[in-house]
């Protein structure tokens, strides 16, 4: 796929497209061979839970709120206007634990599957779904402590 020319409009996803991934909206912004972007809105207490990408780079522009971050074991905290920086293969987790929506723009580079596993399992209510799901795109959480 390529990149094609055009402008995604402020509030919009790609040909209209929006995903309820487990209670947090994503809109495909972007999306090419070479990468994928999604505008992301996550409310208090949402979550993705720790996980990496053995192929794939990620990067979030924080844009309203803020973020409480699990990288690599290390417990950190990101506000509106910083990136995050998860090199492939690092092992991840995002957190909104504050009181007000958490806006973000994401992106990986290569886009591999992922818009694939966003169609998957949008509106999917089985956090272990979709967590069977994401292992097929090559997407791998980690399990939970014990």
């Amino acid at each position: 796929m390529a990149a094609e020319l055009g402008i995604t409009r402020a509030g919009e996803g790609l040909d209209g497209i929006v995903w309820d991934i487990l209670g947090q909206t994503y809109k495909p912004v972007q999306l090419s061979e070479a990468s994928f972007a999604f505008d992301t809105m996550f409310p208090p207490g949402t979550f993705v839970p720790p996980h990496f990408h053995p192929d794939q780079d990620e990067f979030i522009r924080v844009l309203e709120g803020d973020f409480d971050l699990w990288l690599e074991g290390e417990e950190l905290k990101a506000s509106a206007g910083d990136l995050i920086r998860m090199p492939m293969g690092s092992k991840h987790g995002i957190f909104n634990r504050s009181a007000a929506n958490t806006r973000a723009l994401f992106w990986v580079a290569p886009s591999r599957r992922l818009f694939d596993l966003f169609v998957q399992i949008d509106k999917l209510k089985d956090p272990a779904e979709v967590v069977r799901i994401a292992a097929d795109y090559n997407i791998h959480f980690l399990p939970p402590p014990s």
